[in-house]
């Protein structure tokens, strides 16, 4: 685990599932219709039960770069943000991932969430580059860390050592 505190908010590197962290809020690495399916979103699905689904279908369709809560069904969480990110090739995908990344911090400001966990958003099978994803969501939670009080701790939960190592690579060079 590697941690990164600023302003006595905190940012942590974990490698492992998500879903099984105990954290207030998670991101779902969404769709732009917040169907559950595979991936980040089919992990939240399989261990948080249908209420989400059923509650995405109420909100979705969004678009790419925006962002949603809902309840967290049966997952130790309290919310799922749903932050729908792009598909790589689609154009301006660096700008989508900015916005998706910092509409989740967004809804977390606004309600107060303490800590959060973010999976590296659209690097599966939306096929975003790891290394362009944890430069962008990492230099966006830190910049938003500097200016707002919530929140006090963002934990990007890598699936694989690979993703792991990427993240921790990029936190130690923006954190010199």
């Amino acid at each position: 685990m590697k941690e990164y505190t600023i302003k006595k908010r905190k940012i942590k590197l974990v490698e492992g599932n998500i879903v099984l962290l105990n954290v207030e809020a998670m991101v779902n690495a969404a769709n732009k219709n917040l169907i559950l399916g595979g991936g980040v979103a089919g992990a939240i699905r399989n261990y948080g039960g249908p209420s989400i689904q059923e509650e995405c279908n109420k909100i979705g369709p969004i678009e790419v770069g925006e962002a949603v809560l809902t309840n967290a069904g049966n997952l130790k969480a309290k919310y799922v943000i749903h932050a729908a990110g792009p598909v790589y090739g689609e154009g301006q995908e660096e700008e989508k991932l900015l916005n998706a990344t910092l509409n989740s911090l967004k809804i977390a400001e606004k309600n107060k969430i303490k800590n959060m966990a973010f999976p590296a958003i659209s690097s599966g099978i939306f096929g975003f580059p790891i290394q362009q994803c944890s430069e962008i969501m990492l230099k966006a939670a830190m910049e938003f860390q500097e200016n707002n009080e919530y929140p006090q701790e963002i934990i990007f939960c890598l699936f694989g050592q690979e993703a792991y190592s990427v993240f921790e690579k990029t936190l130690e060079k923006l954190t010199l």
